[in-house]
């Protein structure tokens, strides 16, 4: 049915993963306002993705010889992720979840180089109760995806594997490690400007003792059943006063005071409150908002930023009320802010998959294509995250988009012709069904379109035979999903 519903649509671009056929027909006829509910109120909706997964009528996924053990094997892990992101009735909270493992880079390479592979996914990860151990940091952020910012900067610190990425583990009294201080300063919470170096050495002194123990041989890098989890040791926290150029307390005093070891915990907590809390944290986070739901193409208007960060502290922190006033602000669903967005590739393969069809394929197939794109999932390049924006578009980068889409393309020939047989009297019904039915591309220009009628035409006249349609249906996808106006959300 023609997707007429324009402003849902923009909705399910940003927000979530783009319009399958049959969430096409789910909200043709619902309003903005029930969608936005629909997808911020994800906890009304089941979590069970994960069971899906062998299911013929699902995207697969691909273990050649072994068995799928997303928990212990990374390459495993990454296709759970995207069939979640494909398949999942919460895509606002996989999406979330995508925005906070930049926002919180941590790489598996150095995890799994300082523990093992079993260890280093089980960080990255593994979801609670399968295995012995922590849930890993990927299942934090979807448990936290829309939750209090201050809560999941605290579970942050004491990630498994936040604490081995920015070397916390080695955070002990009398050689306070400033890796985890700096980062939690300059890149999750307020950024650079803010601080002195001299808050970079207290903080590293708030955190010493935040380290790591092993549990059940975890010295051994082939032991499903081995883990390390959070452990605060008061023998190695340094419980003297750290003083602040900042106010740490609402009476502005700018020094954690001096606390037995035993409760040196709460210097951590206490720094950690004042951190989220501060308004430019708030203006920060806004900002980076901004560029994740409104526009990379539009600089972040000063009235948006300053209405979210007061939305933000009005709220407490909370971030579900945040983006929900950002889903429903005229910012957002201003039309000319519609495919100002640059999709990062994980988006582009998803929002793919579910526009183009699935059966018969694997997410394996979209592996090796992400990391030619420029993102491999649980491996960012440093801990500032991607390079977004037109960051995601040299070369080579946008010739694997366009390698994927032909892939892709090829891949669901059949489903393809089959589905446009309805839509043959023409070569322009033909471009029509894909580009306003089918597809979701950022609005072609007379030449472009021009262009692609004169694909279908070229060859043979055309009579609409089952041949010409299983040919350049298949075609058409290709070149709409490898275009420039396709790579926008």
């Amino acid at each position: 049915m023609p997707r007429e519903n324009w402003q849902v649509e923009h909705l399910m671009r940003r927000a979530a993963f783009g319009l399958n056929a049959d969430d096409a027909v789910r909200f043709a006829e619902a309003s903005v306002a029930s969608v936005i509910d629909h997808l911020v109120e994800y906890e009304r909706q089941p979590d069970d993705v994960d069971a899906k997964i062998g299911l013929s009528s699902y995207v697969g996924v691909t273990a050649p010889g072994r068995q799928f053990s997303p928990d212990t094997n990374i390459d495993d892990a990454r296709q759970r992720w995207l069939f979640r992101m494909v398949h999942s009735q919460r895509p606002l909270q996989e999406k979330m979840a995508l925005f906070w493992h930049n926002h919180f880079a941590t790489a598996y390479s150095k995890v799994a180089g300082t523990y093992g592979a079993i260890v280093g996914t089980k960080m990255m990860a593994a979801k609670a109760g399968v295995l012995p151990g922590p849930p890993g940091q990927i299942e934090l952020f979807r448990t936290h995806a829309l939750g209090n910012f201050r809560d999941l900067l605290l579970e942050v610190a004491k990630d498994p594997a936040t604490l081995v990425w920015l070397d916390g583990r080695l955070n002990v009294r009398g050689r306070p490690q400033e890796n985890f201080a700096r980062e939690i300063m300059e890149l999750f919470t307020w950024g650079v400007g803010n601080y002195t170096e001299q808050d970079v050495y207290a903080a590293a002194r708030v955190f010493t003792g935040w380290n790591l123990s092993a549990i059940k041989g975890a010295t051994t890098t082939n032991d499903p059943n081995a883990y390390y989890e959070f452990l605060y040791n008061p023998n190695q926290h340094d419980a003297t006063a750290k003083t602040f150029t900042f106010p740490i307390y609402n009476d502005g005093n700018k020094t954690i005071p001096a606390r037995a070891a035993a409760d040196g915990m709460q210097d951590g907590i206490d720094f950690i409150t004042a951190l989220a809390r501060q308004p430019e944290t708030a203006r920060r986070l806004a900002r980076k908002l901004w560029n994740f739901f409104v526009s990379e193409l539009d600089a972040p208007d000063p009235a948006f930023v300053e209405s979210v960060a007061a939305e933000y502290l009005r709220a407490g922190l909370e971030m579900k009320p945040v983006v929900r006033y950002i889903l429903e602000s005229p910012w957002f669903s201003d039309p000319d802010r519609w495919f100002t967005r640059y999709s990062w590739p994980a988006e582009f393969v998803v929002r793919a998959i579910r526009e183009v069809g699935w059966n018969g394929l694997s997410v394996d197939a979209a592996r090796t294509p992400l990391t030619n794109m420029g993102q491999t999932l649980f491996e960012p390049p440093d801990v500032a995250g991607w390079e977004l924006g037109p960051g995601w578009f040299g070369t080579g980068a946008m010739l694997a988009r366009m390698n994927f889409a032909a892939a892709l393309a090829a891949n669901q020939k059949v489903n393809l012709a089959r589905a446009a047989l309805s839509y043959r009297a023409s070569p322009e019904t033909l471009v029509d069904y894909l580009l306003f039915e089918r597809l979701s591309p950022a609005p072609f220009d007379r030449l472009s379109y021009n262009d692609l009628v004169a694909y279908v035409q070229a060859g043979a006249a055309w009579t609409g035979a089952d041949a010409q349609v299983n040919t350049k249906a298949a075609g058409l996808v290709r070149l709409v999903a490898g275009s420039a106006e396709y790579q926008f959300v």
